[in-house]
């Protein structure tokens, strides 16, 4: 991958000759190129320069929604996933700041517009572009969630659908509502374990994500008759306010670059993670070399 500097260099219009086989160059003056080493920009992949190398891959990147190594896209419009990120990351604060009873609101009919507009229709466009740019993960996630905040707004939909009023009168509601959460938590889970070898900020996304959906379902399957179990709601709301800050960092990390930001969002890899490994042979191999020439 080629550095800014290397970048700008050949803008400036270094004269290359390639040889006859096409594998090598050398400049006017007989110099040999010097090989082309990636700078890291706090790990932030998108600080990086695009290239067509074929046998590039990038570490895993919240921002990209990519939990494993991945080719650097060659895209003709622009990364989806901080939209689908944001959309995401908005409709669930205002519902968790609901469900955590923030300024006595009791009723989440305010977040099914979000849920129609933002969280729903605009999510499932990115999780279609997703699709376009040949992440599978990112496609999976963004789409599934766009759903979600669909049928969540359908349900909740006054008058049209009725399908709250109608569980209510047979008494069903919150248990089948319960059901419907439990049944998020496990696909939550089972994107999970795709991101144990990513980032820590987009691991925690999902784990937070995964929580809430687990106690937002055990606090409608333990209702009793005065309503859900409101301790579970409340837990379940602020692990969701976690999520939604994390999707925001994610998100953030996706569009800040070195051309329109002063920083980058730093970006911790798993140290079992592939670029956690290659830190960690660096440090290795630098504290052996120490130790080598301090012997000597």
């Amino acid at each position: 991958m080629a550095t800014a500097r290397e970048h700008n260099d050949v803008e400036r219009g270094t004269s290359l000759e390639k040889g006859t086989n096409g594998t090598s160059a050398i400049d006017h003056a007989g110099r040999m190129p010097k090989q082309r080493t990636p700078y890291d920009y706090g790990g932030n992949p998108l600080a990086h320069v695009a290239t067509n190398d074929p046998e590039l891959r990038l570490a895993a990147f919240g921002g990209e929604f990519q939990p494993g190594l991945y080719r650097p896209p060659n895209r003709k419009f622009a990364n989806p996933a901080p939209l689908g990120l944001s959309a995401f990351a908005l409709t669930t604060f205002v519902l968790s700041l609901i469900n955590v009873k923030t300024r006595s609101i009791g009723s989440p009919n305010i977040v099914v517009a979000l849920a129609y507009g933002y969280g729903g229709l605009v999510q499932l466009l990115a999780g279609m572009w997703e699709m376009a740019v040949g992440n599978t993960f990112g496609a999976t996630a963004l789409s599934s969630y766009g759903g979600f905040w669909i049928a969540f707004a359908i349900v909740l939909t006054p008058g049209g659908f009725e399908i709250e009023e109608t569980l209510l009168k047979s008494g069903d509601f919150f248990n089948s509502f319960g059901l419907f959460l439990m049944g998020w938590f496990i696909f939550t889970f089972i994107l999970l374990l795709c991101t144990l070898r990513s980032t820590v900020a987009f691991f925690f996304l999902f784990f937070t994500l995964d929580m809430a959906f687990l106690l937002l379902g055990i606090g409608y399957l333990q209702a009793d008759a005065s309503g859900p179990q409101e301790a579970c709601i409340t837990a379940g709301g602020a692990f969701g306010l976690m999520a939604a800050f994390a999707a925001w960092y994610n998100a953030l990390a996706g569009i800040a670059d070195s051309s329109n930001s002063f920083f980058v969002i730093p970006v911790a890899h798993f140290p079992w993670s592939e670029k956690g490994r290659e830190r960690r042979n660096k440090v290795d191999n630098s504290a052996a070399r120490a130790e080598a020439g301090h012997t000597d």
